[in-house]
């Protein structure tokens, strides 16, 4: 499926069956050639909008995979950069890939839940994790970033705008949803990967529980929607001083 180095349907399914850190495990010698990796546009544009603000000294890549958000971090960090990721296999991938110049980079296999780190981080990247996570994880998920951040540091992702009631994209990610839903009702253990769940209102406001000052940034590569916001946003969420 979605190229000829990419998994084949049978792969991803044995993948979709697996919990979700031994799916990744599977996936990982192909998850460059799936759409589930960040596309490089906004890799690009969210290491363009970082150079503007920085430099940094220490960077960390949250739920790393196989590392393309490293690759950003070695672009604006001066001193190290880290990945960290609770897949071996993604892990393995990343040490074979990444090979940037710039800071050294180290790898950590850890739950994000569960970040083995104190407050050494200037700034906190991910890229398209947060779907792996429930709702009600989000508050606690919040707090491990929080915990690593120096005072004034920052974590940043892309946030895509949600496609529109009745477009094929919203009823794609609907169906998607809902077969993970009545995957997860039947079958243990669950693999979550849902699209629907962490929305931007939500997300500032958890965000802002955390200890975090929160801003938006529009992406302008990406253009805007007929009704003028951003297609892609960048959220800047600072740690405060407190």
């Amino acid at each position: 499926m979605f190229s000829p180095e990419g998994p084949r349907l049978r792969e991803l399914v044995v993948q979709a069956l697996s919990s979700v850190e031994r799916g990744y495990d599977l996936l990982a010698p192909k998850f460059d050639h799936t759409p589930f990796r960040t596309p490089d546009p906004v890799l690009d544009a969210t290491a363009s909008a970082l150079r503007r603000t920085g430099p940094f000294d220490t960077g960390l890549d949250l739920c790393c995979g196989t590392g393309a958000g490293v690759d950003v971090l070695s672009q604006v960090c001066r001193e190290r950069v880290t990945g960290v990721d609770f897949s071996a296999g993604m892990l393995s991938v990343a040490r074979q890939r990444v090979r940037p110049p710039g800071p050294p980079v180290g790898w950590v296999r850890a739950d994000a839940r569960a970040l083995p780190f104190g407050p050494v981080f200037d700034l906190v990247v991910s890229f398209g994790a947060f779907g792996h996570f429930l709702p009600r994880e989000v508050p606690a998920l919040f707090a491990q970033v929080h915990s690593v951040l120096r005072p004034g540091g920052r974590f940043v992702f892309p946030v895509v705008a949600p496609p529109r009631p009745g477009s094929l994209t919203y009823g794609t990610l609907l169906g998607f949803d809902a077969v993970m839903r009545v995957r997860n009702a039947v079958r243990r253990p669950p693999f979550v990967m849902y699209y629907r769940t962490f929305r931007l209102g939500d997300t500032r406001r958890e965000l802002t529980r955390a200890g975090f000052r929160v801003e938006l940034w529009a992406l302008t590569e990406f253009g805007r929607r007929r009704d003028g916001s951003p297609k892609v946003r960048l959220v800047v969420a600072e740690r405060t001083q407190a």
